[in-house]
């Protein structure tokens, strides 16, 4: 007999009160020995349905390059009478930052109509957005647009996020999912391309700079279709006593179409009973209470570690690896506008390649190893360019300048091979499913403060300390290195309600590298 029953469950109303049953360890050892086939028809299936929602990276990936390709075209200024930068331009980048930040505040919509609705609002108010851009007829209407962009990208984001991490198979979490993060590389190749060949096709012309920002039509407008054939989470099913559905989706994408496979009462087990410890998912009225973050040491402790890997994804020195890289160029005798849009274009493959392969890699090697090992090499990055910055300071001299660029390359890889397939995924992983919503809110504000200082500070300090600047960041990744080997937890090949057990343990991170059986799930 099942151990979930769909209708004993509803019956007993709140579905979510009272505390967990223990899974039955000869359930769990049953999963264990017997693995479903990753190449199976179901995990095909859901490899379609996470390709599909990686469109929403690429998406933000191809704005995130879009504006300041089009900022540099004559045709783009001549538009709106920017004839010189000032606050209006400033806007026009901000105002996208800002309505990410206000989207996190309607994030509850996923806890209340589910993590679909907000892939599809998003997605469709993304499109409205690029419409309103571009037919605006001055500058105010297209900075409107911007924000209405950021608003409706960050709930299409965020939701894409929240449903890869609870409907990823554990042992494949930080590939499938960590995937995500990595397509943002192939939207800013997008967007370079798409300028370079409107601007080429229609130079003079406002299709030179209008195409490009219809292109941004395409990912959503592919996501809005494709949504329309995809189930809902099944941990939010269950949340809403739709246990039934939530089995039959289990049984469908993580055993392969097999029923009796013991893995399906195993997850529906260690959701049904997580749900029931946590109160359940939140309402409207209840998301403003962040109480809930705070509840339990584990709970306080999870925030902490979501608020870090939330700062350090931004504020890791890789904002401001731009600030010489230009100017490095040139002095090489790289002037050619053509080269150094090529020299882009292979940075970001190559990022992309190293974002895939850090995805992966997360599942081998395990998060916490990945990432105090990158970070410790974000370190050796930065100590050799403030060292190379300090004597082409002094010396301007092209070998100093070709060490840079080197190093700065050599940096972009390592910080994508550790932390731009966690940067959406490792926060979402900490949490627990009523804490979710919330806590991918708190993570957009931390990311967002974080961008935004590096925006508003980072040029005036570089303007002012020079490559000393740098030196503060191989300081401050040393820190970020030794709060990661502390404090967080090792994730990779649990289920999201496993980790409760790690988290409510003297010691989080300590108990989380236990050697221990791992489900194949």
């Amino acid at each position: 007999m099942s151990p979930i029953d769909e209708e004993d469950m509803e019956d007993k109303v709140p579905l979510m009160t009272g505390h967990p049953t223990p899974v039955r360890s000869d359930v769990k050892e049953a999963a264990f020995e017997n693995h479903p086939d990753p190449w199976g028809k179901g995990y095909k299936e859901l490899y379609c349905i996470c390709a599909l929602l990686y469109l929403n990276s690429t998406m933000a990936g191809f704005d995130g390059s879009l504006l300041g390709n089009i900022n540099a075209l004559p045709e783009f200024h001549a538009y709106f009478g920017l004839d010189k930068p000032g606050m209006e331009t400033g806007l026009m980048f901000s105002s996208v930052q800002m309505g990410g930040m206000i989207g996190a505040l309607f994030l509850w919509l996923a806890d209340w109509k589910g993590r679909i609705f907000c892939i599809k609002t998003g997605s469709i108010g993304v499109i409205v957005s690029v419409f309103l851009q571009a037919n605006a007829q001055d500058v105010h209407s297209f900075i409107f647009g911007r924000f209405a962009l950021g608003f409706f990208s960050t709930i299409a984001c965020k939701g894409s996020t929240m449903f890869l991490i609870e409907v990823a198979p554990p042992k494949y979490r930080g590939t499938v999912a960590g995937m995500y993060n990595t397509l943002y590389y192939f939207g800013s190749l997008l967007a370079t391309t798409s300028v370079v060949i409107s601007q080429r096709n229609h130079p003079g012309t406002n299709l030179a700079w209008k195409l490009p920002i219809w292109y941004q039509t395409i990912c959503p407008i592919l996501v809005t279709l494709g949504i329309m054939f995809v189930p809902e989470s099944p941990r939010w099913l269950i949340a809403n006593n739709r246990v039934e559905e939530a089995r039959q989706i289990i049984i469908r994408f993580h055993a392969n179409g097999e029923p009796s496979h013991p893995i399906v009462d195993l997850e529906v087990s260690e959701m049904v009973e997580d749900l029931k410890a946590s109160g359940g998912l939140m309402t409207a009225a209840s998301y403003f209470d962040i109480s809930g973050l705070f509840r339990t040491q584990g709970r306080r402790y999870r925030v902490f570690v979501l608020v870090c890997m939330s700062w350090f994804g931004q504020f890791s020195g890789n904002n401001i690896m731009s600030y010489y890289l230009p100017q490095m160029v040139t002095d090489v005798g790289i002037t050619s506008t053509d080269t150094k849009l090529i020299l882009n274009g292979i940075y970001a493959i190559v990022g992309w390649i190293a974002a895939a392969s850090g995805a992966r890699l997360h599942d081998v090697f395990g998060r916490r190893k990945m990432l105090f090992g990158c970070t410790c090499g974000l370190v050796v990055c930065l100590s050799v360019i403030t060292t190379a910055a300090a004597a082409y300071d002094q010396t301007h001299s092209k070998i100093m300048s070709g060490t840079l660029v080197v190093w700065i390359y050599i940096f972009g890889i390592v910080f994508a091979l550790g932390y731009t397939s966690m940067q959406p995924i490792y926060p979402a992983e900490v949490m627990t499913n009523d804490m979710r919503a919330k806590g991918m809110a708190l993570s957009s504000f931390t990311s967002g403060t974080a961008g935004f200082v590096n925006t508003a500070i980072a040029p005036v300090a570089m303007a002012t300390y020079g490559y000393w600047f740098y030196a503060f960041f191989v300081a401050w990744d040393i820190l970020e290195a030794t709060v990661i080997y502390k404090y967080f937890v090792e994730t990779k090949g649990r289920t999201l309600e496993e980790l409760d057990e790690v988290f409510e343990s003297p010691n989080p991170a300590a108990a989380s590298v236990v050697k221990r059986k791992t489900r194949g799930a």
